[in-house]
């Protein structure tokens, strides 16, 4: 497969991704949408991430469906990829990521509009900690993502699309067992483009980026990932 071809799958993928997860926090966050104050909010966003996840990877899987550098960085790890590509399958993520969150806003936008104080709306986009503690916040998300990688690397061969259902999950368990401390990102691409989105985005009384917490997403996923690889090639 050429590097434009994993370019392309991976960013449609993630875009995908992006687009249903962001997606399912607005529709729980969002004032003027019918999902609004309905109940049940954290359960409509964890299922929506995972169904997401399904969603993505299926339609990336001409790629191998990474749609996640964490899943990338381990899957070269354990040889799964020449490390040339593992730019690429960056890039198309990243891309991916920022795209699918500006289309989650374009099909919000009335929403967004309506809103009185779109101060609050930044977690529609990116994670925050609901304690801050960058050591800790970072443990979270290394132990989650390590979940996720040994998950995906250990777990019986299936392939196509039973294989992605299984990861997705894997994804809700980690959503309901690990994501209330930090919001669960496990995934540089989900976490960083939305939050590049949310920057430059037309959003009326919008809060910051909090770029000062943003590498956490990012780097705390690199390394879950990096450790459970390393665990699953000595285990294998």
């Amino acid at each position: 497969m050429s590097n434009i071809d994993i370019f392309m799958w991976e960013f449609i993928g993630t875009a995908i991704l992006c687009l249903i997860g962001n997606g399912a926090v607005a529709a729980v966050t969002l004032k003027n949408s019918y999902s609004h104050g309905g109940g049940g909010n954290w359960v409509i966003i964890v299922l929506g991430w995972g169904f997401a996840v399904f969603t993505g990877a299926s339609i990336a899987s001409p790629s191998g469906g990474h749609i996640n550098p964490a899943v990338t960085l381990a899957v070269a790890i354990d040889g799964g990829i020449p490390w040339p590509t593992v730019p690429v399958y960056f890039t198309g993520q990243l891309v991916g990521g920022i795209v699918g969150a500006t289309l989650c806003w374009a099909a919000f936008k009335l929403q967004f509009d309506k809103m009185e104080d779109n101060s609050g709306t930044r977690g529609i986009f990116c994670t925050a900690p609901a304690i801050r503690n960058i050591p800790w916040n970072m443990a979270t998300e290394v132990i989650g993502t390590f979940v996720l990688i040994l998950a995906i690397l250990l777990a019986p061969d299936v392939n196509g699309t039973l294989g992605y259902a299984a990861v997705s999950f894997v994804v809700i368990a980690i959503g309901f067992g690990l994501g209330g401390p930090t919001g669960y990102a496990i995934n540089p691409a989900r976490d960083l483009g939305p939050r590049i989105a949310y920057a430059l985005l037309p959003i009326r009384g919008k809060a910051d980026a909090d770029w000062s917490y943003s590498w956490v997403p990012v780097v705390a996923p690199l390394i879950g990932a990096a450790l459970a690889a390393g665990l699953a090639v000595t285990l294998v």
